[in-house]
C-alpha cells in the first residue's frame, strides 16, 4: 500500500493504479510523436569550441537558419534560439543546440522534419562534410517523446 501523496488519493490495489494512470492518458486520435537532439558545435579543423560571436560562431549559425523560415528567440539583444511551426532550436548552457521537433502524428512525418533540419543547416554552410576548419554541428541523441 502507497501513503498519501499531497493532493492524492492512497492507490490500494493494481486495479486503482491502473485506472489512475489511464485518467491521464489522451484519446489515440490525439497521440503525437516528436524528436529531440542534442548537437554540439565544434570546429572540425581542430575540434575547439565554438564562441558565442564570430564568423562560424553560435550567433552566426542562429542568424543563418532564419534564411529558412526559423523565427529567432531573442534575449538582452542576443539570439539564443529559434521556433518555426511548433519546433524549436534552443541554446543549452554548455554551447550544444536541443532541437526539438513539432508534436506530429507518425515517424515519417519527424523523419521529413529532421530531414529538413539537416538541410537547413547544410545550405546554411554547417554540416559533418564542412571544408576548412568551419563550424560542424555533431548530433549525439535522438528520443521520441509524447
Amino acid at each position: 500500500m502507497s501513503t498519501d501523496v499531497e493532493g492524492g488519493a492512497i492507490i490500494e490495489s493494481k486495479a486503482a493504479l491502473i485506472a489512475h494512470l489511464a485518467s491521464g492518458c489522451k484519446p489515440k486520435s490525439q497521440w503525437r510523436i516528436g524528436t529531440e537532439h542534442e548537437k554540439f558545435v565544434f570546429r572540425r579543423k581542430n575540434n575547439t569550441p565554438v564562441p558565442y560571436e564570430g564568423n562560424d560562431g553560435i550567433r552566426t549559425i542562429l542568424e543563418r537558419l532564419t534564411a529558412f523560415d526559423w523565427k529567432p528567440v531573442i534575449d538582452e539583444g542576443n539570439i539564443i534560439g529559434l521556433t518555426r511551426n511548433g519546433a524549436s532550436v534552443s541554446l543549452e548552457p554548455g554551447g550544444q543546440f536541443e532541437l526539438s521537433g513539432a508534436p506530429l502524428q507518425n515517424i515519417h512525418e519527424t523523419c521529413r522534419e529532421v530531414g529538413q533540419r539537416v538541410f537547413n543547416e547544410k545550405m546554411a554552410g554547417y554540416n559533418s562534410a564542412s571544408p576548412h576548419g568551419r563550424a560542424i554541428i555533431a548530433s549525439i541523441a535522438m528520443d521520441q517523446r509524447n
